[in-house]
């Protein structure tokens, strides 16, 4: 295996790990990383809407990597060679 599939397969795994990780901060409505920050108050007063959109931004971003990384993987990862 060359240097490119090695690089493609460890940051393919590090993105699994943080899209897992952040998948799993988001809950449903008042349960999330907001509600634990916010204590219940509106999201307007607390900031916790920010925290929110920062969360989904991530996990988004975790997301791309992992499809970009499966798709660079199929092309260079050649087993056994």
């Amino acid at each position: 295996m060359d240097v490119v599939a090695y690089i493609a397969l460890a940051i393919h795994v590090i993105c699994a790990i943080g899209l897992v990780v952040f998948v799993l901060l988001h809950s449903g409505k008042g349960t999330g990383v907001s509600s634990l920050f916010g204590a219940g108050m509106p999201a307007s007063a607390t900031g916790t809407g920010m925290i929110e959109k920062n969360l989904d931004r991530i996990t988004v971003i975790f997301a791309g990597g992992y499809a970009l990384t499966a798709l660079l993987l199929m092309l260079v990862y050649r087993p056994g060679v």
